[in-house]
């Protein structure tokens, strides 16, 4: 299964006719090519085909010519693409190529949802998706077989809109070299090629649209691994990147300034940080204040590092690179409580704000502005709910849930990223 590339190669029926004219009524919209659905050894005859074609296909939208029709199509919000695809089988080749949100990305109206990754008591794997524009919940595809119950996995985003899932541990089987994406094209999972070395527990991240996986653990006499490799979708394959300094398991990692920042355990169980440069292909130990006083989750967003500072996500830290130190701070000022169902899991950006998103589903967003971590007057207005499942809960209500035994988790959140569709 080939992974999708920064090429429009488009999967629209080639009876459109509507490449030239769709880019007069999409200002910026690049002319792609058009392969036929179903091509032919010999061009003449799938020349032939298309005009047999075009003239007793009907048109995607009556009474309109099929450019106008995408026009209006594209408009149509992310939640109601599952049904479009449902009207007929042109609708559905449509919406399933990369010509139609294509265009959505050149006009700048595509969406952003957020994706959940969460394990329950018993320790399946299964995973939702907020519609922020809505405020609602939708449905997904099952997560595949292999990955229903795996163990320190990693989860990352590629071209905006794949979701990949990659190694881990199957409880039966060990370490995986198992790599597989979801599209949020077309709402399927799809196989992707495999990692070079079997690993769980390890860092990734995604420096310009490519997969960085680092350290680890692995089965077998070397238990905690040095080694690196980088997956170019491009290309669609892995290769090795130089070795950390030493074996390390990290348990946080972030992206600053183009370097690739890890903090974890070494061999002996010591904390150890380090730092990759892609440019140059290297690794180096960091010391300071970033990594002294970093926690997780952190995030980096229009050239700014945040992290959580309290275990609800109420207070967010803001590192200062002039003074090398976390010495900003926003603060919502209304604090929920330190419950597990309420502790903070996941930090990412969306639509140009922080979203905060805790155990029990409750997701807040936070407008940072001109990036100033000062929690001055009329800070707190910058906080708003948009899924506020348990957030009604007071720290009362904690503390009595947590003296009658009933603050254990149903689930906890292992991953979450923002797709674009």
């Amino acid at each position: 299964m080939q992974v999708d590339t920064t090429a429009c190669l488009c999967r629209v029926d080639a009876g459109l006719k509507t490449v030239a004219g769709a880019k007069k009524f999409v200002p910026g919209a690049k002319i792609c090519q058009q392969p036929d659905i179903r091509p032919s050894v010999h061009a003449s005859k799938r020349k032939a085909s298309r005009g047999d074609r075009n003239r007793s296909q009907s048109p995607l939208l009556p009474g309109l010519p099929d450019d106008l029709a995408i026009a209006c199509l594209i408009r149509v919000p992310r939640a109601e693409h599952r049904k479009l695809r449902l009207v007929c089988k042109r609708w559905y080749r449509l919406l399933a190529g990369n010509y139609f949100y294509s265009l959505r990305k050149n006009l700048g109206i595509t969406e952003e949802w957020i994706y959940i990754i969460k394990r329950d008591k018993d320790g399946r794997i299964s995973w939702d998706a907020f519609d922020p524009v809505y405020q609602l919940w939708q449905p997904l595809p099952p997560v595949p077989l292999e990955y229903s119950e795996a163990l320190g996995f990693g989860c990352a985003v590629l071209s905006g809109c794949h979701l990949y899932l990659f190694g881990g541990k199957d409880p039966l089987k060990g370490s995986m070299r198992r790599v597989i994406f979801y599209s949020a094209r077309t709402n399927k999972w799809h196989r992707a090629p495999d990692m070079l070395r079997r690993r769980h527990c390890f860092g990734s991240c995604v420096i310009n649209n490519c997969l960085y996986v680092a350290g680890g653990e692995s089965e077998g006499v070397h238990r905690s691994l040095r080694s690196a490799e980088l997956y170019d979708p491009n290309k669609n394959r892995w290769s090795f990147i130089s070795e950390m300094s030493t074996a390390m398991v990290p348990f946080i990692g972030v992206v600053y300034n183009g370097k690739w920042f890890l903090k974890g355990l070494g061999s002996h169980r010591q904390v150890l940080s380090e730092v990759y440069l892609p440019e140059t292909d290297s690794w180096y130990p960091v010391i300071g204040g970033m990594v002294s006083g970093w926690r997780n989750p952190s995030v980096c967003l229009n050239g700014q590092l945040y992290a959580v500072d309290c275990k609800d996500g109420c207070k967010l830290r803001v590192y200062d690179e002039a003074s090398d130190s976390w010495s900003k701070h926003i603060d919502s000022k209304l604090h929920l409580g330190s419950s597990r169902a309420l502790e903070a899991a996941a930090l990412v950006p969306l639509n140009g704000k922080l979203c905060i998103i805790r155990n029990n589903m409750s997701i807040s967003l936070v407008d940072v502005g001109d990036g100033e971590g000062s929690a001055g007057a009329g800070a707190e207005q910058r906080w708003e709910t948009i899924a506020g499942k348990g957030q009604i809960k007071t720290f009362v209500t904690n503390l009595w849930s947590s003296i009658a035994g009933r603050n254990r988790l149903k689930s906890h959140i292992v991953h979450c990223q923002v797709l674009q569709a």
